[in-house]
């Protein structure tokens, strides 16, 4: 039988469970390095079906790695399954596990006669934790010749733009006291804040394009008739690329400094995870999934590109890597709304599901079948 054939009657074989793997992580949302569950259940897939799973892989508790085959060419397909604070899977990490399993899958009687050796990687914490970058540091790709997943979004999107990001948490430390008996007797960490957040809105003018600064209030204070002496937030600062990203931070970073300055307060900075880095999509890969989009009568959203960061970006900038989006009927909802998160277990999104596997699994044949081959392994 055709490769492509075959591929398409494995993840048919495994519809019901693909779609069932998708709702079941979709309706129990674990936040960063705490998906427990979501791993154990996107794990519990592979061994299911005769694949052997190692857990807690990397270091990371909530990771795990399964290896198909022994050929020359290896190539690594990501799996994400955590969500976002309060509001789950508005990310759609349900349908990225559910893919990734599928396209293994597909592939896994393959192997032997393509020449492959697939890497499943179950990449925990990508809201903000890191876990590729983590992994990437401690070989989990190493000897990996490409490396893919698909993303759910509104749009079909092969080539998103991922920005390069810093998480960090800023506090402020001040002196409480009594906010109408001795208000002159406080240091007022919450102004601190308000400053630095009013210099913020000013410096955005003067941003270069492609340049974000977004953040919030983690904690404002106590009472209203005390001097708040501690507040905190989270930031995220984004730029096209990581040299760029890495002249923006003193840049934001002053604003905090000036909040500390016109108060009195003292101030502190935390980055809280790895930077990530833009990606740089590998373009003939993306050409070889583009066509399989096409197949399987898929094809770009007129006027949809997606904006946003990824811990893939790390991976693509070792080794070829693609990171295509794949449409979900959503209503007009984006990524981390509501609404977006419901559209993530609708018929659409468990067609996604389907034909997010597919689509990598012929990818990853026409790698092993074409011009691509010779690249990789030279």
């Amino acid at each position: 039988m055709d490769p492509k054939a075959a591929a398409r009657a494995h993840v048919s074989r495994y519809e019901t469970d693909l779609v069932a793997l998708s709702h079941r992580i979709h309706a129990t949302p674990e936040l960063k390095f705490e998906e427990v569950e979501s791993s154990a259940w996107t794990a519990g897939l592979l061994s299911d079906a005769g694949l052997t799973v190692d857990h807690g892989a990397y270091e990371l508790p909530t990771a795990f790695e399964c290896v198909i085959g022994n050929g020359p060419l290896h190539l690594a397909i990501c799996a994400e399954y955590d969500a976002l604070p309060a509001i789950g899977h508005a990310c759609g990490h349900n349908i990225i596990a559910a893919t990734a399993v599928g396209a293994a899958l597909a592939l896994a009687p393959l192997v032997d006669e393509l020449g492959l050796t697939i890497h499943v990687l179950g990449t925990p914490a990508e809201e903000g934790g890191g876990g590729k970058v983590f992994m990437l540091e401690r070989g989990a790709f190493a000897g990996v010749h490409a490396a893919m997943m698909v993303h759910p979004a509104p749009y079909e999107d092969p080539v998103p733009r991922v920005s390069a990001v810093a998480h960090f948490d800023v506090r402020y430390h001040g002196r409480e006291s009594h906010a109408a008996a001795a208000p002159q007797l406080g240091i007022n960490a919450a102004d601190a804040l308000t400053i630095a957040q009013v210099a913020i809105g000013l410096l955005r003018q003067h941003l270069q394009p492609g340049d974000q600064v977004h953040g919030i209030v983690t904690h404002g204070g106590d009472a209203a008739n005390v001097v708040p002496n501690e507040t905190s937030g989270r930031w995220m600062t984004r730029a096209t690329t990581e040299t760029e990203l890495a002249a923006l931070r003193p840049r934001v970073h002053r604003c905090f400094e000036a909040g500390a300055l016109a108060t009195g307060a003292t101030l502190s900075v935390e980055d809280v995870a790895p930077v990530y880095a833009h990606m740089e999509h590998d373009l003939d890969l993306v050409e070889l999934y583009r066509a399989n989009d096409a197949a399987l009568g898929r094809a770009p959203t007129p006027g949809g590109e997606m904006t946003f960061s990824t811990d893939m970006g790390n991976v693509s900038l070792e080794i070829p890597s693609i990171h295509p989006c794949i449409a979900v009927e959503s209503a007009g909802a984006v990524n981390h709304q509501a609404e977006f998160a419901a559209a993530c277990i609708n018929a659409s999104a468990d067609r996604a599901v389907l034909e997010g596997s597919l689509g990598m699994a012929w990818t990853a044949i026409d790698i092993a079948t074409g011009p691509a081959r010779d690249r990789l392994l030279t």
